[in-house]
């Protein structure tokens, strides 16, 4: 899973994505990817990668739950005033 592969950019942005790569990754004609810009670089990705990323980071905590909490905090800091 390591590894430095290069692409040329076309005319009108198009890349060829390298077919080891797109064997690796299971991309296939018509796959939608997402491209993801962070502080060093760009990330280039499947929707479905994607997904199961934010699914694992989200993985344990409740969304709904913190939001309670917080919104708790602050009624009691406004009740104690």
């Amino acid at each position: 899973m390591s590894g430095i592969h290069t692409a040329v950019m076309g005319d009108r942005g198009r890349i060829v994505v390298p077919a080891d790569l797109r064997t690796q990754h299971g991309f296939k004609k018509g796959a939608s990817l997402v491209f993801v810009e962070s502080p060093w670089g760009l990330v280039i990705t499947s929707r479905e990668a994607l997904l199961d990323r934010i699914q694992f980071e989200l993985q344990g905590s409740s969304l709904l739950e913190d939001l309670l909490i917080d919104r708790r905090r602050e009624a009691a800091i406004e009740n104690a005033r």
